[in-house]
C-alpha cells in the first residue's frame, strides 16, 4: 500500500470523446494526494446513471475528456486522513454526486450542500489543488470523509449503489416539499432507474402511487412487482382527462425534452411537479396551466448527506431492495447503449471488483 501523503495512483474506464465509448484508463492516472479529511476507497460496486450517459456524450457541453464516470459508489475503506472520525478501515461506504462544497455559503451552512454554488462534482469537474475529479469505474478513490456515508450493517453493497443517486434523488423532494405524510397522491412519470426507486420509497411512506408512462409495456412490472396502485397511460386521452386534478405531486424522472401540459393538468390545486431528469433543451408550458391551479413547477438536485443517510436508514427499515442488473466492466459500453433505450430493469450496477480493469 503507498505510505501516507504518497501520490497515489489507480485504474479504470474512461470516455475520451463525445461518442461516449469507455476503454481501459490503463495508465494509471494520478489520484490527489490523501488530506487529513480524507477517506481511500477500494471501488466495489458502481451504479450506471442517465447523468453518466449525458457527460460522457457531451450531452451538456461541459465534458472535459477524459473521463471516468460512476456517482453511484460503494467500496471499501483503506486508508485514512488523521482527522477522519466518521469512518474505520474496513467500513464498507458509499460516495454519491458530489466531493467537495465551499463549507461557508448559506447552502453549505443550512447542510444542502448540493446546492453549494462552488460544489465539486465526482467526475468531470477539478479540486481545490486543481486536479480533475474522476469517479466510480475505477479501482481506488480519495473522497472528503463529508461526502462517504456508512452503509448501515444488514444492506448489501450491490443493492445500495443506486441508492447513492437514483434514491436520494427522489427522497430528498418528498422530504423537502413536506410529501412523506401518509395518503397522498402522487405520480411517477417515466419508469426508469429512478423512477423505479419513486415507486418503491413513496409507496413505503404510505402513498397512493400511480406510474405514468407513454405505453403500457411496464404496467405489468409497475402493478406487480413494484407494488404502484395505478398505471396511467399518457398517450391515452381519455385516461389523462379521467385523472385530472388527482395528483397531489408528481416526480418527473424523465431526462429528455417532453411537454409539461399533460402533467399538469393531472395536478390538484396547489399540486407539485417536481423535475428531476437532467434535460439540455428548454422545457416551455402554458402559464394558465400554473395559475389556474396554483400549481408549482420546481426541481430538486440529489440530495445532501445528511438526507442520504437518512434515506439509507429508511430503506433499511422498510425493508426495501433494488430491483438490479449486475454487470462486469466489460459489458460497460453494451450496458450504456441499453440504457438509452431504456432498456433495463431498473439500473445497471457494475461489479468494479470483479472486473478486470486494465484490459
Amino acid at each position: 500500500m503507498d505510505s501516507p501523503g504518497a501520490e497515489r495512483t489507480t485504474v479504470g474506464w474512461a470516455a475520451r470523446d463525445p461518442s461516449g465509448i469507455l476503454s481501459p484508463y490503463t495508465y494509471r492516472y494520478t489520484l490527489r494526494n490523501m488530506g487529513p479529511e480524507d477517506v481511500y476507497i477500494e471501488v466495489q460496486y458502481c451504479g450506471i446513471c442517465h447523468t453518466d450517459l449525458h457527460q460522457i456524450k457531451n450531452d451538456m457541453g461541459k465534458s472535459n475528456y477524459p473521463i471516468v464516470p460512476g456517482h453511484e459508489v460503494v467500496g471499501q475503506v483503506l486508508e485514512l486522513g488523521s482527522n477522519v472520525t466518521k469512518h474505520e478501515v474496513g467500513d464498507v461506504v458509499g460516495v454519491g454526486l458530489l466531493v467537495g462544497c465551499c463549507r461557508n455559503c448559506s447552502a453549505c451552512q443550512s447542510d444542502i450542500e448540493q446546492y453549494c454554488s462552488k460544489k465539486i462534482w465526482s467526475y468531470n469537474d477539478v479540486y481545490s489543488d486543481g486536479r480533475p475529479t474522476q469517479g466510480g469505474f475505477a479501482k481506488t478513490m480519495v473522497v472528503d470523509q463529508k461526502f462517504v456515508v456508512k452503509i448501515p450493517e444488514g444492506l448489501q453493497p450491490d443493492q445500495v449503489a443506486p441508492l447513492l443517486c437514483a434514491g436520494v434523488t427522489v427522497y430528498s423532494p418528498l422530504f423537502h416539499f413536506g410529501l412523506r405524510q401518509s395518503e397522498l397522491r402522487g405520480g411517477i412519470l417515466g419508469l426508469g432507474g429512478v423512477g423505479h426507486m419513486g415507486v418503491k420509497i413513496a409507496k413505503a411512506m404510505g402513498h397512493h402511487v400511480t406510474v405514468i408512462s407513454s405505453s403500457d409495456k411496464k404496467k405489468q412490472e409497475a402493478l406487480e412487482h413494484l407494488g404502484a396502485d395505478q398505471y396511467l397511460i399518457s398517450s391515452d386521452a381519455t385516461q389523462m382527462q379521467e385523472a385530472a386534478d388527482s395528483l397531489d405531486y408528481i416526480i418527473d424522472t424523465v431526462p429528455v425534452d417532453h411537454p409539461l401540459e399533460p402533467y399538469l393538468s393531472l395536478l390538484k390545486l396547489e399540486g407539485k411537479l417536481i423535475l428531476i431528469g437532467a434535460i439540455s433543451t428548454p422545457l416551455q408550458f402554458i402559464s394558465s396551466m400554473v395559475f389556474l391551479g396554483r400549481k408549482s413547477i420546481t426541481g430538486s438536485l440529489t440530495g445532501s448527506m445528511k438526507e442520504t443517510e437518512e434515506m439509507l436508514e429508511f430503506w433499511k427499515e422498510k425493508g426495501l431492495s433494488s430491483m438490479i442488473e449486475i454487470v462486469k466492466m466489460d459489458y460497460i459500453n453494451k450496458a450504456f447503449e441499453r440504457l438509452e433505450k431504456n432498456d433495463v430493469r431498473y439500473r445497471f450496477v457494475v461489479d468494479v471488483a470483479g472486473s478486470k480493469l486494465d484490459q
